[in-house]
């Protein structure tokens, strides 16, 4: 059983500092995983905000966030189209990253 949010909650707020352990496993405390109907194996979505994490227990959750996001960048007037556009460069960067190649650099036949 999840929790909801409610109107009265605040949209972002302090729970607690965590360590992450040997294998890379963060701790979530007893009051925040009873709070919010976490049980062990609970899927969370992990997403990258600068040089931040969020992490989001379910998929309605996950579901609710690119809900709001499309919401957002729809009344800032950005296109599925302006989006789209961006692929290409971003797929280079982030293959340069991952491989410290460029995608040009393999080759046209793995487009």
């Amino acid at each position: 059983m999840a929790a909801h949010v409610t109107p009265e909650a605040p949209l972002l707020e302090y729970l607690t500092t965590t360590r992450i352990g040997e294998k890379g496993q963060l701790t979530v405390p007893k009051q925040f995983r009873e709070d919010l109907g976490l049980e062990a194996g609970a899927p969370f979505a992990v997403l990258r905000l600068g040089d931040g994490l969020i992490l989001l227990p379910e998929q309605q959750r996950f579901d609710q966030l690119c809900a709001q996001i499309g919401a957002s960048l729809t009344a800032a007037g950005v296109t599925v189209e302006a989006v789209l556009a961006t692929l290409p460069e971003t797929r280079q960067r982030v293959y340069a990253r991952r491989y410290g190649a460029t995608t040009s650099a393999i080759g046209s036949s793995h487009k």
